[in-house]
């Protein structure tokens, strides 16, 4: 297995030198940052003065090659905004995003893994019609329109919960919610789907005409077998919650990393920007890594 590892940890750094290349040339298409910077009346030569004191008027794989050679140091520059280490910025706003994530993972495996396995074990009635409009509309409704409606009626019109900042437990109900429909969606459709393939099984069947109940068959026959494809769309949510809660964070104005991402696109902060794609990419390495070294542990048939 260590083999295995070291392989993904080697194909892992090629991953990460080809997001360093789409990041730094993809957000300087974004514009010049020293429009931005200074005044609208600054003249041709306070612009050019700034532009070399930033490094913007090096050719574009000159400037390349000192991110590069930065980056390898673990050195994103600073902010141009801020004037401090762009990845100071962003490990400051990290907490706040893993709380969001994983707030609204655990919310989801609450509500998804449940009625999914009840979807599977009572086709046919009730149960799989709404596990099945559960899943419609936490894969239709946009993000950010679910945020605004909660918004408006359950902190506004209801004066329930707060609707914006970050603080206790009832600050984190609303954003949780909002972030957690769509993975709630997938997590029931595929483990409906996974559950109904393996119940149809030769093993299921011999354990059921065995006299077990059905709980134990379910949970210890069926679930477990089930859960390879639970295990990889739980890892991959999870990272993209921890990368793509950028509308969330907006809507309810969570101080998160998402959040950090759209006003340094904003400011054409460029350091900011490379250091939250770059961190986003390592986070999914490495959630991909313990996905496939759980397989094992789940599966001890699976071999590297």
């Amino acid at each position: 297995m260590w083999g295995f590892v070291a392989r993904r940890l080697l194909l892992s750094t090629l991953v990460l030198a080809g997001a360093s290349v789409v990041v730094f040339f993809i957000v300087r298409l974004s514009g010049d940052p020293v429009a931005l910077l200074l005044p609208m009346d600054a003249g041709p030569e306070v612009q050019a003065a700034l532009r070399e004191r930033l490094g913007l008027d090096d050719p574009l794989l000159v400037q390349y090659g000192h991110f590069a050679g930065n980056l390898l140091r673990g050195d994103f520059g600073d902010s141009l905004r801020h004037r401090q280490p762009a990845i100071d910025l962003v490990v400051e706003r990290l907490p706040a995003t893993f709380e969001l994530a994983t707030a609204a993972l655990l919310l989801a495996c609450l509500v998804g893994i449940p009625l999914g396995i009840l979807a599977a074990v009572r086709r046919g009635t009730l149960i799989e019609v709404v596990a099945m409009l559960v899943t419609l509309t936490g894969q239709a409704v946009p993000g950010f329109w679910l945020g605004l409606m909660l918004i408006m009626i359950v902190g506004v019109q209801w004066q329930l919960l707060p609707t914006f900042g970050r603080g206790g437990l009832a600050h984190l109900v609303l954003p949780a919610i909002t972030l957690s429909a769509y993975t709630t969606a997938i997590l029931v459709r595929i483990l409906r789907s996974s559950m109904l393939e393996v119940l149809s099984a030769d093993y299921v069947r011999t354990a059921y005409a065995k006299g077990l109940r059905p709980q134990t068959v379910v949970v210890r026959h069926a679930l477990r077998n089930a859960l390879i494809g639970l295990v990889t769309v739980l890892g991959l949510q999870f990272a993209t919650l921890m990368g793509g809660a950028v509308v969330t964070e907006a809507v309810f104005a969570w101080p998160g990393v998402g959040r950090l991402a759209v006003q340094a696109i904003y400011n054409r902060d460029y350091p900011v920007v490379q250091a939250v794609v770059m961190t986003v990419v390592v986070i999914f390495v490495l959630v991909n890594l313990v996905v496939d070294v759980l397989y094992a542990w789940i599966d001890p048939r699976i071999q590297y």
